[in-house]
């Protein structure tokens, strides 16, 4: 006989400090991709998330995540990102670009904005120009990205396993 019970949930890790990472994006195609990233940013301790556009969150799909976390929603991108530039937050877009560094290699800054782009067009022009770096999530077969949630919770990983206590 095994005396080993398996809990199915624990509670979640506690952070020494504030997450200080923001997630923003412009308004996307798929309102359940904004959930799934609503979700992931929750589960991470990200306090602030930033939407455009006309959002609707289904909280099936969030889990409510939503309820955990500063969850804005602006007309457009490009001011509410400028505004968080001069309040000192790097801006580091989630993209492919010819200057884009791998993810494997890159340090996020610990206080920073993580900038998600379209699910079809990525990051618009005038949004890249403003960014301070951006980074890629390397793909070894075809299509020629992730989805748009999946490469948010991905990188998100990524800066919590760089920053584990907040």
């Amino acid at each position: 006989m095994n005396d080993f019970v398996h809990q199915r949930h624990k509670p979640p890790t506690e952070l020494m400090q504030p997450r200080k990472l923001v997630l923003a994006c412009p308004e996307m195609r798929s309102n359940v991709n904004v959930a799934r990233m609503i979700r992931a940013a929750a589960c991470c301790g990200i306090q602030k998330f930033i939407a455009c556009g006309n959002v609707k969150v289904d909280p099936k799909i969030s889990r409510e995540g939503e309820l955990h976390l500063d969850f804005q929603v602006r007309r457009s991108l490009l001011p509410v990102l400028k505004k968080l530039k001069t309040e000192g937050y790097p801006l580091i877009g989630l993209e492919q670009t010819s200057n884009s560094a791998n993810i494997h290699e890159f340090r996020f800054p610990r206080k920073c904005v993580l900038v998600i782009g379209h699910e079809r067009h990525g990051i618009k022009h005038d949004v890249l120009e403003i960014l301070d770096a951006t980074v890629e999530i390397p793909v070894w077969g075809m299509p020629y990205s992730y989805n748009a949630a999946t490469a948010t919770t991905m990188a998100l990983y990524e800066y919590c396993r760089q920053y584990p206590n907040g």
